[in-house]
């Protein structure tokens, strides 16, 4: 079989709604892995899916693909008001991750948007792109200081200390962009002090924020995280987008004590939480079996 017939194989998974959710996501993450314009044809063919949880990752990972060649589609989903207000943000976050200016109008026209979440997403995808054409970015990838080789929506703060940090990350008179860069560093920084700061800003205003802080958590996998997070899920009226992540960012964790909230909210009434809540049980179970990877072998996918 060729390699353009298995890249094939694994999007004839993504994009089949029969499929388990777990089995399509391990078919994502491949093909953002593999990388290359079938790749991004086959992520772009499931955003009519019916799950909001997918259609979420597929923006993410064009997103972190960074690949012009995914504009269209993104541009279009941001655009589509029918698509759930956490994939129009992705899709707006993921076109400032891209980084390419032609959408600079694009995204300053969505930053006016109603949906308070697509409009802060937007602003700060214009400031980070005015950042990348002011010179920003041009160092090496991990010249920032960045552990996890993610491409976030702000630069970090300047290195300064957890408690300094957490001032600037907390301060809600301050913009968005500024307090993503406290986030950032903090999460660069790492240990207990800056994940508890983090956790903290689980309690600010901005839904959108409180999400981002959750995907961090998740990426820093340090157990000081998980009361917050499962506060986070467990609490009545929060967010979706927010309740989402505090799921995921459990599942990367991986700990025993994760496991009994994750199942518990795995019949939640709000679809995206409970399927959250399934993916975050697959990376538990990869985390204490060892039995897939996300960025697997294609062969498995096929199996």
């Amino acid at each position: 079989m060729s390699s353009a017939e298995q890249l094939a194989a694994v999007g004839s998974v993504l994009v089949d709604p029969r499929q388990d959710l777990t089995r399509r996501f391990r078919a994502l993450f491949t093909l953002k892995n593999l990388g290359g314009a079938d790749a991004v044809e086959w992520i772009s063919k499931a955003f009519d899916d019916d799950s909001a949880l997918l259609k979420h990752e597929l923006a993410y990972c064009l997103g972190q693909m960074q690949d012009p060649r995914a504009i269209p589609v993104l541009s279009a989903v941001l655009q589509d008001t029918r698509q759930e207000p956490m994939v129009r943000h992705e899709a707006g976050e993921a076109l400032g991750a891209i980084g390419d200016p032609s959408v600079l109008d694009l995204l300053r026209a969505y930053s006016r948007d109603p949906v308070t979440e697509v409009a802060e997403t937007c602003q700060l995808a214009v400031r980070r792109l005015e950042w990348l054409r002011s010179g920003g970015g041009r160092g090496p990838r991990d010249a920032d200081g960045n552990p996890y080789c993610s491409v976030d929506p702000a630069p970090p703060a300047p290195r300064g200390s957890a408690s300094e940090l957490r001032a600037l990350l907390l301060d809600e008179s301050l913009p968005l962009f500024e307090r993503y860069g406290a986030m950032f560093a903090l999460r660069n920084l790492g240990g207990r002090e800056a994940v508890l700061a983090l956790g903290e800003g689980l309690q600010c205003s901005s839904a959108l924020f409180r999400h981002e802080i959750g995907y961090v958590l998740g990426q820093m996998q340090h157990p000081a995280a998980v009361p917050a997070l499962r506060a986070a899920l467990e609490r009545g009226g929060e967010n979706a987008m927010v309740r989402h992540e505090a799921a995921e960012a459990l599942g990367s964790i991986g700990r025993d004590e994760c496991l009994a909230v994750l199942r518990r909210f795995r019949a939640d009434d709000e679809r995206v939480v409970k399927e959250s809540c399934e993916v975050a049980l697959d990376m538990l179970d990869y985390q204490n079996n060892q039995q897939f990877q996300y960025a697997d072998t294609l062969a498995r996918l096929q199996g």
